[in-house]
């Protein structure tokens, strides 16, 4: 199914002079594929007139958590997180292209998004061209893999990289600190994915300190049938009475010692007294995948999505086709954990 429309709006920063006016949006749904993991960010050139038509090619990682505790809710209405994000070789692809007449041109394949001017991809650019004054426009693409509303940080992951994509394409200069601190005003977990990895987020999630990576092992990645809003998690959340408190310092300690099993050991979100009581497969799913040889599963950020660790590929394998055959998820992903952007 393919899908065209028309926006004419101010973007939604009330930037005056950045705006999508008479820009086509396209958007065409095709099925998801898994990704294979690249290092590196493609730049190619190319000449059209007296422009120089630069395209660059990047992709947006999803994240899990290893591990998710909230301290507390602060007065603003913001929760005071402590975790541990974990990129994981599951990707959207997003291409970008300079174009002569001012404005965003973006296609979306593979899910059914609006590309309009509330787009995480769209408030991105707009949040950057109108801090460096650039008028020309940007033709942009992207294609989904991630599950969407999944807990695994996919339209963070596109934002940080249309940063980072715009960043080169108008060679703006942009430091990584730099579009960090930008990165926030859209989103709490945009920093992380502007840099990915292994790393102990505090604050609201924008405090980040590298960890160790995990050692070598596989996943299966399984997002159920549903879509869950973090909103509705965090307002339904007792962080007042949490009964439990991950061990996040000493799985950084495990991290930092190599030891799968004790980073497996303490995998716990305290988000899932929430997320689990209202939608019981979840729970349902991390048991099947323990029965199926996982170390340790857990559900991801507010969920929906559960990550399973396994020690080897076989056993991951029987796992993810076992989930698949009893029908227990929508999408079931064989992975593993990757390095951040410049790994």
């Amino acid at each position: 199914m393919k899908f065209f429309g028309i926006l004419s709006a101010v973007n939604s920063l009330g930037m005056g002079n950045l705006t999508f006016e008479k820009e086509l949006y396209k958007i065409e749904y095709n099925s998801c594929i898994q990704s294979t993991f690249y290092k590196k960010r493609m730049i190619m050139r190319t000449r059209f007139g007296e422009l120089e038509n630069m395209m660059v090619k990047e992709k947006a990682y999803a994240k899990v958590n290893l591990g998710l505790d909230v301290l507390r809710r602060r007065p603003d209405g913001y929760h005071e997180l402590k975790m541990i994000m974990q990129t994981v070789d599951i990707c959207d692809d997003l291409t970008f292209e300079r174009k002569k007449e001012p404005g965003v041109l973006l296609r979306i394949e593979g899910a059914d998004l609006p590309a309009d001017k509330d787009n995480l991809v769209c408030r991105a650019t707009a949040l950057l061209m109108e801090e460096k004054r650039i008028h020309e426009g940007v033709s942009i693409t992207l294609k989904k893999r991630i599950p969407i509303a999944a807990g695994m940080a996919g339209g963070s992951a596109d934002a940080a990289a249309t940063m980072r994509g715009l960043n080169a394409l108008f060679e703006m200069g942009y430091s990584t600190e730099k579009l960090r601190k930008l990165g926030v005003k859209l989103g709490a977990d945009i920093p992380y994915c502007i840099l990915g990895g292994t790393m102990l987020s505090e604050g609201i999630g924008e405090v980040l300190t590298p960890l160790a990576p995990p050692p070598e092992c596989c996943l299966v990645v399984a997002k159920p049938d549903i879509d869950v809003s973090t909103a509705f998690v965090y307002r339904n959340l007792k962080a007042d009475s949490l009964p439990f408190h991950p061990d996040i310092d000493g799985m950084a300690r495990a991290l930092e010692a190599g030891d799968l099993q004790g980073i497996t050991d303490r995998m716990e979100n305290v988000l899932e007294t929430v997320t689990v009581r209202e939608y019981p497969i979840i729970d349902r799913i991390k048991g099947r995948m323990r029965e199926l040889g996982a170390e340790n599963a857990l559900m991801s950020g507010s969920g929906p999505t559960v990550f399973g660790i396994y020690k080897d590929r076989e056993t991951a394998k029987k796992a993810a086709d076992a989930i698949r055959e009893e029908k227990l998820a929508g999408a079931v992903f064989e992975t593993r954990f990757c390095g951040g952007v410049n790994a």
